[in-house]
Order: structure tokens, then sequence, then C-alpha cells
């Protein structure tokens, strides 16, 4: 059967308004966190702990959880004393009064840029590497003080993490979870800005 024009053009929306339900760019519908810390400005996702810097990590958590997907974002980060983020996947909130959570994570930041990182994700909540990326090769295609893409590909107990291109991290981890939270950090210590934009999201459920 041929498809019709409407069915057509409801393919060809549908990925917008999956995004859309993800982050929608204005305001932080969909997502829990430390609102002093968090702010949607003009499509962009910011995360702040200025002017004081925080004695903790924080996350900015999705309201739904998610198995199955494909994450794209352009980064920056902004600090003096060695600025660090990441993108937690198939996580849980572990509580909520700073926004803790565990599990693996995508990791942002000088030296781990790209790896797979655990975060309270070894037995007794202590943190883990997963898989660390080839800092060396990293280094190569990164631009410290500009905005960075990166890719995330969870496919089963298969990830696939990319920068600017390079492929850092791929591989099956049977320990992940089938599905969880998706949560953007902020990490404690100096004061720092992290910029996320151009965030696109498919999921392949």
């Amino acid at each position: 059967m041929k498809p019709t024009l409407a069915t057509l053009a409801l393919l060809v929306l549908s990925p917008i308004l999956a995004h859309d339900e993800f982050f929608n760019g204005r305001d932080l519908a969909g997502w829990r966190g430390l609102s002093e810390h968090w702010s949607a400005q003009e499509g962009t996702l910011v995360g702040s702990s200025r002017p004081d810097g925080l004695k903790f990590n924080t996350f900015l958590v999705s309201a739904r959880e998610y198995g199955d997907f494909e994450l794209t974002f352009e980064v920056k980060l902004e600090g003096d004393k060695n600025p660090n983020s990441g993108v937690q996947i198939r996580s849980q909130v572990m509580e909520e009064k700073t926004w803790a959570v565990k599990g693996p994570q995508c990791d942002i930041g000088q030296g781990y840029w790209g790896s797979l990182f655990g975060e309270h994700f070894a037995e007794g909540d202590k943190h883990v590497m997963m898989k660390a990326a080839d800092w060396a090769e990293v280094k190569k295609v990164l631009k410290e003080k500009d905005f960075n893409f990166s890719e995330i590909r969870a496919v089963g107990k298969q990830v696939t993490i990319k920068t600017n291109g390079l492929t850092t991290v791929e591989g099956e981890f049977p320990a992940m979870a089938d599905r969880g939270v998706i949560a953007w950090q902020l990490h404690g210590g100096g004061p720092m800005t992290v910029t996320f934009r151009n965030i696109k999201f498919k999921s392949l459920d």
C-alpha cells in the first residue's frame, strides 16, 4: 500500500516531536534537579555552580526512564579549576536532596573526556572506571575552550561514545541496567559552568 501524504508528514515530524518532549529548549519541563543551578536559555541547557562552587555532585534528572536511544549534543566547560561534567545513562536516583544518581556516566572533563565512568556503580556505591578513553587520542580532536560534539548510543548492553567524531568507547557492559534515567552532571568543586546545546534525542525502544 502506498503511504499517503499525511502518513509521510507524520513520519517526518515524529523525531522532532520526540526531541521536543525530551528537552524543549524553553524551560526544564520533564526534568528534576536543583533549580538554582540549572536553566534553559534560548535552546541551551546551562548548569552553573557560580559564584561559590559546590561541595557535591548534582544532576538534572529526566522524569522518564529510557532504554535504547541515541543522544547527540555540543558541550562547553568553563571554570578555572578543572571543570567537569558528564551524562548519566540508564541510571537511578540515589537521593533528591542534592539530586545524586548512580549508574554509567559518559564523562566530560580534562583527562576523562569520552570515558564511561561508573558513578556510585561499584559494590558499596563506590566509583569505578568502566572503560577509559585514550586521552592521548582525545586530545588530538578536543577543543578545550570551545564546544565539542558528543554522541552517545545505547542499544541492549552495547554503548558507543564519540567525541568530535572519534570513537572513544565501544563495547558491551553486562552490569548496565536495561532502562533508567538520563541525567546531566554539574560536578562538585570550584565555580564552573557547563553549557549543552543542539541537544538531539532519538528513542530506539
